[in-house]
């Protein structure tokens, strides 16, 4: 098992920044795949961004420029850095894990979730 608990939302303004944290426990993270989502209301789960636990990232081309993952091994933590955030960033967005090698981009192959933090973006 898995846990994962979010943290770093908040109301900003459209143009800031804010960074996300996902904290992990439970599994040797360093062998775990993570991945963050996002969910606006009234609208279907997306993929965010990626990034493997070894070697490779990716990200949706609606945030490719805007932000970047990360994670540090050592805290057993993934980062989502958002600059320039704008109105249709405006999320619920969710942290997730999947046992595999390589990036995974789709909900089916994650196997943890975190409960999510708000995101929200005026313009």
């Amino acid at each position: 098992q898995v846990q994962l608990v979010e943290s770093g939302g908040g109301l900003v303004q459209a143009g800031a920044s804010l960074r996300l944290s996902c904290a992990a426990s439970g599994r040797t993270f360093n062998r775990l795949a993570m991945g963050w989502f996002r969910q606006a209301v009234e609208k279907e789960r997306e993929f965010v961004a990626a990034i493997a636990w070894s070697v490779g990232r990716t990200y949706a081309d609606s945030v490719k420029g805007r932000f970047t993952i990360s994670r540090d091994n050592a805290k057993n933590t993934v980062y989502l850095q958002m600059n320039s955030l704008k109105s249709e960033d405006t999320a619920v967005y969710y942290c997730a894990a999947a046992p595999i090698v390589g990036v995974a981009t789709t909900g089916q192959e994650y196997h943890y979730w975190g409960q999510g933090t708000q995101v929200t973006v005026s313009s």
